[in-house]
């Protein structure tokens, strides 16, 4: 028996096992990957962010870009022409002549909160459109000043 006690009458002290039990410290690891697989997603931050706008190089527009629009009154509009949600759909195949893969561009006001521009993107998807690109104002990158004088 390997680290076990000897039985020798000439001898009766017990020898020390050096091997290192780590199953304790296994099961410790265990429950702290437990532990942090389950708080890890609610560490998430809640912030109200006003995000900047873009200095990414302008892509290509086509001919005839469809926009849609979300007013600050939480209003859809394509074009020129107000809809409402529930005809949404028909007037997007009206003007796409029911072509699903026609990118739409997508506006919003400043005003309007991001959980209604997300129920708007959920219709656009229900109706079958996936391809949406969201539109900005474009802003040149702020130089830094380098020896300035006042």
């Amino acid at each position: 028996m390997a680290g076990g006690i000897r039985h020798n009458s000439s001898d009766d002290e017990l020898h020390e096992n050096h091997e290192i039990n780590v199953t304790p410290f296994i099961d410790v690891v265990l429950v702290l990957l437990i532990i942090f697989m389950v708080a890890a997603p609610l560490a998430t931050v809640d912030i109200n962010v006003d995000l900047p706008a873009s200095t990414a190089t302008k892509a290509p527009r086509p001919d005839q870009p469809v926009y849609v629009t979300l007013k600050d009154d939480k209003t859809i509009a394509i074009g020129d022409d107000t809809v409402t949600r529930d005809t949404l759909g028909s007037f997007l195949d009206q003007h796409t002549k029911s072509n699903r893969e026609t990118r739409i561009f997508l506006r919003a006001d400043r005003a309007v909160d991001y959980g209604a521009l997300m129920d708007l993107m959920n219709t656009l998807r229900d109706s079958g459109y996936l391809k949406i690109a969201l539109v900005g104002l474009e802003s040149v990158p702020a130089a830094t000043p380098s020896g300035s004088i006042e």
